[in-house]
């Protein structure tokens, strides 16, 4: 059946109207197998480009604070969205930014012209890192890395290739990674991060599998840990598919939408202005 995948065939695919008979026949094949796949794992995609649009998000809200971040991902999955600042980005010029030496490389495209980010050419110092899943995938394991590995359509090169090498940075930069709920160990967590940091908490398409009651006591936590420290909680589909941007500094509340963007990070169109 490998034959008619791009990322597995040898040379040019065979013809997709020939495939699923033997799709049909594969899954009958190993049916018990594949239940169980489907009844123990979790569409967990670590989707790289996706901080094309963290990254100038991250440089305004050091802009902001002029502090080193803690960082901590809620459904981090095996945590390559918290190496951000390991990776250098180009937004369709010949600009790079980032940390410009990284094998990992992010192109993006800013679309509209109402609204452009600020772009440091360097990535802003962060102080600590920590994710937090249900479920933490460990790439070192092999069945963690082909699981995550098989989420990414076989047609999409440009994405897996940048999984692959965002893969061998994480093995230089190793992660704390916490398996639990995200939200009820949030102040548990909060509370390892350096004192002279802002504390930065994100998501990206996670929030919408939350439950309302699960959203709210997110909200109220942050903005507790808000009243005695800079904090700031960056999200998308949690009510919205738009970028937002909750923060708290010296005690005040302020919101923001940032960004509208494409799920994969093709593109985004910046919305805050600075």
């Amino acid at each position: 059946m490998r034959e008619h995948y791009p990322n597995l065939a040898v040379g040019i695919p065979s013809e997709l109207e020939q495939s699923f008979p033997k799709f049909k026949e594969f899954c009958m094949v190993y049916k018990n197998e594949l239940i169980s796949l489907l009844q123990t794992r979790l569409v967990q995609t670590n989707e790289v480009r996706r901080c094309s649009y963290l990254y100038p998000s991250f440089c305004f809200i050091y802009e902001k604070v002029q502090k080193p971040l803690s960082l901590i991902e809620i459904g981090t999955s095996s945590g390559l969205l918290l190496l951000w600042d390991k990776y250098s980005y180009s937004y369709g010029s010949n600009e790079t930014y980032g940390e410009t030496e990284s094998i990992v490389h992010i192109k993006s495209e800013i679309i509209g012209e109402v609204s452009r980010p600020l772009l440091l050419l360097k990535s802003p110092p962060v102080s600590s890192r920590i994710g937090v899943d249900l479920h933490v995938n460990d790439l070192l394991n092999q069945e963690d890395y082909l699981w995550l590995r098989s989420l990414i359509w076989p047609e999409h090169k440009e994405r897996a290739a940048l999984f692959e090498r965002a893969m061998s940075c994480l093995k230089k930069h190793p992660l704390e990674l916490i398996e639990g709920d995200g939200v009820a160990l949030l102040p548990e967590i909060a509370a390892k991060a350096p004192g002279h940091s802002a504390l930065c908490i994100f998501h990206t398409h996670v929030a919408n599998q939350f439950s309302k009651d699960a959203k709210l006591a997110l909200l109220k936590t942050i903005q507790k840990l808000g009243q005695t420290r800079d904090v700031f909680h960056l999200y998308n589909n949690m009510f919205d598919s738009k970028l937002h941007l909750d923060y708290y500094i010296n005690g005040k509340e302020h919101s923001e939408t940032i960004a509208e963007t494409d799920g994969h990070a093709r593109w985004f169109r910046w919305e805050l202005t600075c």
